[in-house]
């Protein structure tokens, strides 16, 4: 590529330039952080993967006969020279006076020069905002009576016009949008922005500007005579469910002043159509309500078609609504296969699943799952003929309320809740032991009204942990041999109780459902959970008696109790459209008390992976500076109470459905107390900063459109395992200690 790289001026015909670069300024700064005039640039140069034009590079290996399939092929993988287009060059000029226009720089103008260089140009815009207009006085008139004292009055403390503010045209549309929305929430069914016009007026050799807005008379397309508007109230309410022909005997109902028709049967509970419509009978009209009930039915998996339909009564003031509603097929079916490789050890699963998204004719979701696994496992020395085998089902039914005494059913429609029961039971066979899992849960999801933040509260998630078998010799050779006696490894192979509350909060700038990749956005999230708390109180009250380990028990099974919290940040910087910088922040803590010296298994933190310091494999990072040597239980013991994650990443749309990506990670874990298997795991304030581990690396990505596959190469940098030489990866390099591979689906965060 380097040896061809000289030659592309071959590939630019004679009396064209190719353009090689394209700068925009502006003599003020500030106007060209906050309008963002390098976007509006309507020709770029040739793309670039991390600075280097790579795809043109590619495209100048094909060379310059068409006739041959390399060449075609070279072509059609890489990126031709881009051309200066002075069309387009205009276009970017208009697009960014235009901006400025509308922003109140009336008089803003933009150069452009052209520097050129044999057949290769570059490309400098220099804008000249100037200076910008403000309004001097701002006069409304209002020709519809009935609207006078709501505009001229009550509403002027909330305009967006006020003299000495600039004169922006996005001003003045948002005053539009903004009186007509309440207006139309009030009532006012057919008033339009369009029935408030502005004129400016700007005096000689000045920069302030005199707007005047006028509201006028209503008038249906200028084929009527304009009349004042009027207010308008909901009369009647009729749901038609699955009338698919009107011509075939339609049944009705009527209840609770609603009338319901359908043909066959009716697939929906009354109840259910009129909580989840915000248009009701007698009420005044409203934009927003008559918006959200569409939105509302939208989210019900039990309805394929929603539409509402508004009728105006001839002479009155009064519109009828229809809201047709058909049902979706309720049942559905599905079937999985896996085939696992898990070191060498060959497996295969099966699962089966089974959907009612109208369980009792409320939209009530119920998923029941069957799935069975079975891995040959080979080289497992003192087991030989033994093999792993599991079996789980589960089931969950949700519905889309809020199901809890005291809150209305509005509430919950309005945040879009829902509640959910769930159950899962597992049985695992391995040849070192037997081990049941069943989980029960109670939990609730709704959204705020903006839109921008979820929340998660689980009011109860019960997990009991049965060991009914484990062979002698794992017993003999990990949970009781002298001298390798692990606490952390005995604790998670006995029977457990743990009874989790827990509530979760997650914010998004851009809406709950907006992807942030490439953009300038910022995502929160923070979750808290406690466990034992309740058990322990009844024992403390009722006087309970501990077990040889010193722990309350609950039918007979001691119970874990601890607090665990979660913190965690990203921010996007979009540096233009195909190339953005991520930052990523998470801090974890989890603190075992009460009933329990360690946490569970499951509720301790690991480190490295493809969501974490990428640099590690998964589960093989700290804590602290500790260095397994037994790797036979080490995945156990690289478990702790308290983790940190930090990561920055460069991100480059590099072709087609393909980005790039380069990263430095940095983070570890540790535990809160010491503990003689996890020797320099414990954190200290002193010397955490010292075990912070740090790896490096780039990344490819492909959007499939509903997911991304990713593909992440890291590197250790900075390795807390090793002091010395070893300490610094990054200045000796050693590929097969130092590389870590991940394959995952969706981005790191």
């Amino acid at each position: 590529m380097v040896m061809v790289s000289c030659s592309v001026e071959k590939y630019i015909p004679d009396g064209e330039h190719m353009l090689t670069g394209v700068a925009v300024t502006c003599d003020d700064e500030e106007v060209m952080k906050t309008y963002l005039l390098g976007d509006y640039v309507v020709q770029q140069t040739n793309s670039k993967w991390f600075g280097a034009r790579v795809p043109l590079k590619i495209y100048m290996l094909s060379g310059t006969d068409t006739t041959k399939r390399s060449c075609r092929f070279w072509r059609k993988l890489g990126e031709a020279p881009v051309l200066y287009d002075s069309v387009k060059a205009d276009r970017t000029m208009n697009d960014i006076e235009q901006v400025l226009h509308n922003a109140g720089y009336m008089k803003a103008e933009v150069e452009e020069f052209k520097m050129i260089k044999g057949k290769k140009m570059k490309v400098l815009y220099n804008v000249h905002p100037k200076e910008r207009y403000t309004m001097r006085r701002v006069e409304r008139i209002v020709e519809d009576k009935g609207l006078r004292n709501f505009i001229l009055v009550e509403d002027t403390a909330n305009s967006l016009l006020k003299p000495g503010l600039p004169f922006e045209v996005t001003a003045l549309n948002g005053e539009r949008n903004r009186i007509a929305s309440h207006l139309r929430n009030n009532g006012y069914y057919k008033f339009t922005k369009e029935d408030i016009r502005f004129s400016a007026d700007t005096a000689r050799n000045s920069t302030e500007v005199d707007v005047l807005m006028r509201v006028t008379l209503q008038q249906d397309n200028g084929r009527t005579a304009a009349t004042e508007h009027k207010q308008y109230t909901i009369g009647s309410v009729k749901f038609l469910t699955d009338v698919t022909n009107p011509n075939e005997p339609i049944d009705s109902i009527r209840y609770k002043g609603y009338d319901f028709l359908y043909q066959d049967d009716l697939h929906f509970r009354k109840r259910l159509l009129i909580s989840h419509s915000l248009v009701k009978p007698n009420q005044l009209y409203n934009d927003s309500h008559y918006r959200r009930t569409y939105t509302n039915y939208t989210r019900l998996g039990a309805i394929a078609f929603s539409n509402i339909n508004l009728t105006e009564r001839p002479g009155t003031d009064t519109l009828d609504c229809s809201i047709v509603v058909n049902h979706a097929k309720p049942h559905s079916f599905g079937f999985d296969v896996e085939a696992t490789n898990s070191a060498g050890d060959l497996g295969a699963a099966l699962s089966t699943s089974y959907q009612n998204k109208n369980l009792f004719r409320g939209s009530e979701s119920f998923m029941f799952k069957i799935r069975g696994a079975y891995e040959a496992i080979t080289g497992l020395e003192g087991y030989e003929g033994n093999n792993y085998a599991e079996v789980g089902a589960e089931s969950t039914l949700g519905f889309p309320a809020f199901l809890f005494p005291y809150v209305k059913r509005e509430w919950g429609t309005e945040h879009h809740a829902t509640s959910e029961i769930a159950l899962q039971y597992n049985l695992q066979n391995r040849p070192e032991f037997q081990r049941r899992v069943l989980t029960a849960a109670w939990r609730y999801r709704w959204n705020g009204i903006n839109q921008h933040d979820q929340h998660r509260f689980d009011l109860l998630e019960v997990n009991y942990v049965y060991m009914p078998w484990i062979s002698r010799t794992f017993k003999e050779q990990y949970l009781d041999s002298l001298g390798k006696t692990n606490a952390i490894l005995k604790y998670n192979y006995e029977n457990l109780l743990i009874t989790k509350m827990g509530y979760t909060y997650s914010y998004n700038s851009l809406g709950a459902r907006e992807q942030t990749y490439g953009k300038n956005a910022y995502t929160i999230r923070f979750n808290i959970e406690t466990s034992g708390n309740v058990l322990s109180l009844a024992n403390h009250v009722l006087n309970g008696k501990k077990n040889a380990d010193d722990q309350y028990t609950f039918c007979g099974i001691a119970f874990a109790q601890y607090v665990r919290g979660d913190f965690d940040f990203s921010k996007s910087f979009r540096i233009d459209k195909n190339n953005s910088v991520a930052f990523h922040g998470a801090l974890g803590i989890a603190y075992p008390y009460g009933n329990s010296n360690q946490l569970p298994f499951e509720k301790r933190y690991f480190a490295g992976g493809a969501n974490s310091v990428r640099g590690w494999s998964v589960r093989s990072l700290g804590p602290g500076a500790y260095n397994g040597k037994d790797r036979g239980i080490n995945f156990l013991n690289q478990s702790g109470d308290l983790k940190l994650d930090l990561s920055l990443e460069y991100r480059a749309q590099l072709f087609w459905k393909f980005s790039g990506a380069a990263f430095v990670d940095a983070g570890n874990i540790w535990t809160i107390r010491a503990y003689k298997d996890q020797p320099q795991g414990e954190f200290k304030f002193g010397r955490f900063w010292k075990q912070i581990a740090v790896g490096y690396g780039i990344g490819l990505r492909m959007d499939a459109n509903f997911f991304i596959v990713r593909f992440d190469a890291g590197m250790k940098a900075i390795d807390p395992a090793y002091t010395g030489r070893n300490h610094y990866p990054i200045l000796h390099q050693n590929f097969d200690r130092d590389f870590a591979f991940h394959f995952a689906v969706g981005l790191p965060f």
